[in-house]
């Protein structure tokens, strides 16, 4: 694992590391003075059972409401599922003031601020991923990641330390980690990969009933 310093932290409001990512934030918020339009903060329990990893804000979801999946179409299977599963206070996520909160659960991102055509380069996830290695080394070993998609999937390999040949990505798969953590993968429960039924509410269903059946008494 990655050693942290005391200066690296899990957010920062006020970051532009990245500089095409500040300025189209920026721009944005021209267009939309309403919107948050900021890196948006990780959701949830402090010390979570369950941690959940996506790939950035979405325009008018997380970066418009300033909370990860929410406000837009990716967060209507994810919060559904997680008020299923009991990880949610209630089945929709409409705005930071709706009254949802996370149980036993916490949400955060690969990358904290909102890509242009929803497309971070490589060098973005680089550049950002120190963000996700704070979280994720206060993580006790007991709590189970599940990363959505394959880029949040690498995202936290690299938070690890660990190559991408260290685990290979793929749907409803485990991964024992060297930290003694459990990776597990899912599609994106994107709008694209619910309409072309590449993830259907049974399949995303079922990474949840196996993570919860892996941790069972």
């Amino acid at each position: 694992m990655k050693k942290i310093t005391k200066t690296d932290k899990s957010y920062d409001a006020a970051c532009r590391e990245c500089p095409r990512l500040a300025n189209f934030l920026d721009e944005v918020k021209c267009k939309c003075p309403t919107y948050f339009c900021k890196p948006v903060p990780p959701f949830g329990d402090a010390t979570p059972s369950l941690f959940i990893v996506g790939l950035a804000p979405g325009m008018h979801g997380a970066n418009a409401t300033g909370r990860p999946f929410t406000g837009d179409h990716a967060g209507i299977l994810l919060y559904e599922t997680l008020h299923k599963f009991g990880y949610a206070t209630q089945p929709r996520s409409v705005n930071v003031d709706d009254g949802l909160t996370l149980i036993g659960c916490r949400i955060s991102n690969a990358v904290k601020c909102l890509p242009p055509g929803n497309k971070p380069t490589p060098d973005e996830i680089k550049t950002c991923n120190h963000f996700l290695a704070h979280e994720l080394a206060t993580l006790p070993a007991a709590t189970r990641i599940l990363a959505l998609g394959g880029i949040a999937h690498n995202a936290v390999l690299m938070a690890f330390g660990l190559k991408v040949s260290a685990a290979k990505f793929g749907h409803a798969a485990r991964h024992l980690l060297a930290s003694g953590h459990t990776l597990y993968d899912s599609y994106h429960c994107s709008r694209y990969n619910t309409n072309t039924r590449r993830l259907t509410e049974a399949t995303f269903h079922a990474v949840f009933a196996m993570i919860q059946q892996d941790f069972e008494p």
